[in-house]
């Protein structure tokens, strides 16, 4: 019998996990509003969202989307997509095992003397790139896990951070396989 609750077959509680769904797409107008539509739609969040065609004689599109769930609620997500007429092929890259994600960000610093030479020091330590250099400000480009890419920011507040532009994740499974 099941002491921890009062009811019977009471459903034991999921635990939620992240995954990056990579979803293969006729690329036409809408099929990123119907399918940003069907997450909205059935209350699911977006974390991540790219975009762009990768098969130009097909015309087909990647769109890769970093959402949310329990098991149950990450295949019916699946499902929901599989069904769309524009979708051709859904994959779960968490399920492939360990992919590859990387995501962009631009990272503008203001700051002057030591702060200008602490975040010239800091780009240098992550790799990133500059791309704009005045007597003030700096553009930054670093490519990265999510992870990575937070650290750089989090520590570029303390120095002037002012603005942010990210691309969201790009992502791919290991190994031979094609999608």
């Amino acid at each position: 019998m099941n002491t921890s609750s009062h009811y019977p077959n009471a459903p034991i509680a999921q635990p939620i996990a992240r995954h990056t769904l990579a979803v293969i797409v006729d690329n036409e107008p809408g099929v990123l509003a119907r399918i940003a539509g069907l997450f909205s739609g059935r209350g699911y969040n977006i974390e991540s969202l790219t975009v762009s065609e990768t098969e130009h004689e097909k015309h087909l599109s990647r769109i890769t989307v970093v959402t949310s769930g329990t098991a149950a609620v990450i295949d019916q997500i699946k499902a929901h997509l599989d069904r769309l007429v524009p979708v051709h092929r859904v994959v779960d890259l968490t399920l492939q095992g360990e992919a590859l994600e990387r995501e962009l960000a631009l990272v503008k610093v203001v700051g002057k003397g030591e702060h200008r030479v602490e975040a010239m020091r800091l780009a240098a330590a992550f790799g990133a790139r500059t791309l704009d250099a005045s007597l003030t400000s700096f553009v930054f480009e670093l490519t990265g896990t999510t992870e990575e890419i937070e650290r750089f920011i989090k520590l570029m507040t303390a120095v002037g951070l002012t603005e942010v532009s990210r691309t969201g994740i790009a992502a791919m499974s290991r190994g031979p396989e094609a999608m």
